[in-house]
């Protein structure tokens, strides 16, 4: 059995740095993204809208319903095949938009429960002073729900980092592929993705340290 090349490891530190912000912005526009989508979606299933609220359970069933890998390669390598001008899509953005609809999906339950856990008191002293349904999410009752579905996020948002590690199947150099690379060079991949292990798990625990923090703030804003 071999010792572990420590001196390789170390080397290896700032070669892979240089691919921490690539990662960390393809998963906060992902997020962002994903954000903005997940909220209409979930209005759409709070209000059962005709027509759309069957639209979006399929979509969140299909997205929720099939890997991600699976999606990533649909955007990048099938759809091209049936949209000619598809084929001119780099693998960064098509990374963003599957990584967007797939988290789009799961975070779409999650604040949708999240509005509906909001009393009922709420929605209808909304109604009894006139407002509409957009004035109502907007003004009471995503501002509750928010509280509720943050901290949850969050935990979306830790998944969507690791979940851009496979990007590099597109042929993105982001964090995992550029570790994919050097330990095809080098021949030392236990070492490297040793490295590369906590390269995440130190972005993962400090997103998990904001977390208890936000977790700690909302829970005394809202103490009475």
């Amino acid at each position: 059995m071999r010792a572990l090349d420590i001196e390789y490891m170390l080397g290896l530190v700032p070669v892979l740095l240089k691919y921490v912000p690539l990662t960390l912005g393809m998963a906060s526009v992902s997020m962002a993204l994903a954000l903005a989508l997940a909220s209409l979606l979930a209005i759409i299933r709070v209000a059962r809208i005709p027509v759309l609220d069957g639209i979006t359970r399929v979509f969140i069933s299909f997205f929720r319903g099939t890997p991600l890998l699976v999606q990533l390669f649909l955007f990048y390598y099938g759809l091209p095949q049936l949209v000619p001008v598809l084929t001119a899509l780099d693998g960064v953005t098509a990374a963003i938009i599957g990584l967007t609809l797939h988290f789009a999906a799961y975070m779409a339950e999650s604040i949708r429960a999240a509005i509906l856990g909001v009393d009922r008191s709420q929605w209808e002293a909304s109604k009894a002073i006139g407002m509409s349904m957009a004035q109502m999410m907007r003004r009471i009752i995503l501002p509750q729900a928010s509280r509720v579905a943050a901290p949850t996020l969050v935990n979306y948002f830790i998944d969507l980092i690791k979940g851009t590690s496979l990007a590099f199947t597109l042929g993105v150099t982001e964090l995992m592929g550029a570790a994919q690379k050097e330990a095809a060079g080098s021949f030392l991949y236990f070492e490297t993705f040793i490295v590369v292990a906590v390269f995440y798990w130190v972005i993962v625990e400090a997103l998990s340290l904001f977390q208890q923090r936000l977790e700690g703030r909302l829970s005394k804003a809202f103490v009475r």
